[in-house]
């Protein structure tokens, strides 16, 4: 896949392109670029993606800091490239776009400096100012400026429409499963192993703290996780806290990450690691002693290596 910063001499051939935020490139996505990658075939062409670099509410909210994205940008390259999209083009976002009319951007954008031949499209897609661009629009921008778009209809699932939203709020609220079901992989976040106080080691459960590689990153609700992680290109089992540890620091209550690697000796400080969420297994607890603490930490690496299975 290639990748347009700069787009301005942006060629291919008979481009069937796509256009929007695609955040996490969950199963929804899948149906829209799969429909993309097979029309690219029927008519000879080079399937694009065109996304937006920052997030259009980065820059219209900067003060909001609940912000919080499935992929970064970097991921999506990587799961854009996965799906077999031949171009990824990134817009930079700015108040000035924000303000353009929905037929103009298809005029001076889509069909001028890109001149696209389809454009596809998803079922409840706009664009535009104040987000007026919708499929009626397009369609008649289209005949307009020589080109055919299409509409996907949403994917289901358990009677839901798919959708990044609701993938968000699965995570927020522990539903680790129903949140990898709807994204169609198992959700992960990217990270450094950075150290921490050692009084995981001191109890026979020793940790490695993880700190994400972006600040924008959705991470998922407190809580204690079966996890898999990505080490130097090896998968290892685990399991993960998140949370304020308040058996062991109930008085500063500063979130971490941290997760135990089974059956792990290494030194990985200050590595990469891909924490991969496979189930939730309970709420974080205060317990009365640390001797309490070491014993539900046991029944969860139990539970968490059946899970992991």
């Amino acid at each position: 896949m290639k990748v347009h910063s700069d787009p301005i001499h942006f060629k291919a051939r008979n481009p069937v392109v796509s256009l929007g935020i695609f955040d996490g490139v969950h199963s929804g996505h899948h149906e829209i670029l799969s429909r993309l990658t097979s029309l690219a075939r029927e008519v000879s062409g080079e399937s694009v993606i065109i996304t937006f670099w920052p997030h259009p509410r980065q820059v219209l909210k900067p003060d909001d800091n609940k912000l919080k994205f499935l992929c970064t940008l970097e991921e999506k390259k990587v799961l854009l490239e996965k799906a077999g999209i031949d171009h990824l083009i990134i817009l930079p976002f700015t108040r000035t776009l924000s303000n353009q009319d929905a037929c103009e951007f298809v005029e001076n954008t889509l069909a001028k400096r890109f001149q696209i031949k389809y454009l596809v499209v998803g079922y409840n897609h706009h664009f535009g100012k104040d987000r007026l661009g919708d499929f009626k629009i397009i369609e008649e921008c289209a005949t307009r400026f020589g080109f055919k778009a299409f509409k996907m209809p949403p994917r289901l699932m358990n009677g839901e429409k798919v959708s990044s939203s609701i993938i968000r709020e699965a995570l927020w609220s522990g539903h680790i499963q129903k949140a990898n079901n709807f994204l169609g992989y198992e959700f992960f976040v990217n990270g450094k192993i950075v150290g921490g106080k050692m009084i995981g080691r001191k109890i026979g459960f020793p940790t490695a703290n993880i700190t994400p590689k972006e600040n924008y990153k959705l991470i998922p609700s407190d809580g204690v996780y079966a996890v898999k992680l990505q080490i130097n290109g090896n998968l290892y089992k685990g399991m993960l806290n998140i949370g304020v540890r308040p058996t062991i620091d109930s008085s500063r209550l500063v979130k971490t990450i941290e997760v135990n690697i089974f059956d792990f000796s290494q030194d990985i400080y200050g590595q990469d690691v891909t924490l991969i969420f496979v189930d939730r297994m309970r709420d974080e607890e205060k317990f009365d002693d640390m001797e309490a603490l070491v014993t539900q930490l046991k029944k969860d690496k139990i539970r968490a290596l059946e899970i992991l299975k």
